[in-house]
């Protein structure tokens, strides 16, 4: 099942499960499926992040060109709040986000394209979280905007005082001081 979330560029898949009394099986990738609402993509590297607590939050977190990344994200244990931020000057969403709760129970995936900053916050304890990336990591390239930016207007579900953050996350700048990294259109 593919659902549009009010940013259009931005959906989230659920596959399909076929269960038994053996418990359950999924393709959880089928380009054939995804590639008609992200056109061609190489996905080229998974990344795999494990969360001890509830209330950690990782984001918001993206890479500029040459190494910008579409990801497909999803939960394998426990459950997240996923977000996707549009960074990209000139488009009618800019500065707008969306949000999916992704849970491993039932399998919902997020895309998120190239342009978004992208975080999640653990709902629960002993969180795992899996996502597809289209181009590899680099350090020199990785930035991120803030997670309580409040031009973003972004409800964590969650009191600031009891979110997890890493030292990074928590000093990365407002989107007002984020240059033009992303065009709307190309």
């Amino acid at each position: 099942m593919l659902e549009r979330l009010a940013i259009p560029d931005v959906f989230v898949y659920t596959p399909k499960r076929i269960a038994d009394a053996r418990g359950f099986f999924v393709e959880t990738f089928s380009r054939a499926l995804l590639e008609p609402m992200t056109g061609p993509l190489d996905w080229v590297q998974d990344n795999h992040s494990h969360s001890e607590r509830d209330g950690t939050l990782r984001g918001l977190h993206f890479q500029i060109p040459p190494f910008a990344q579409d990801k497909l994200v999803r939960c394998i244990a426990g459950s997240v709040l996923d977000v996707a931020v549009d960074i990209r000057y000139g488009s009618p969403h800019f500065g707008q986000h969306v949000l999916a709760k992704l849970t491993a129970s039932g399998g919902e995936q997020m895309f998120v394209p190239k342009g978004f900053a992208h975080g999640f916050i653990t709902l629960e304890p002993g969180c795992d979280v899996v996502y597809k990336v289209s181009n590899y990591y680099s350090g020199p390239h990785d930035r991120g905007v803030r997670w309580n930016d409040p031009a973003l207007g972004i409800d964590w579900g969650l009191d600031a005082s009891r979110v997890v953050l890493s030292a990074k996350d928590a000093a990365a700048p407002l989107l007002v001081e984020t240059p033009a990294w992303f065009r709307y259109g190309s």
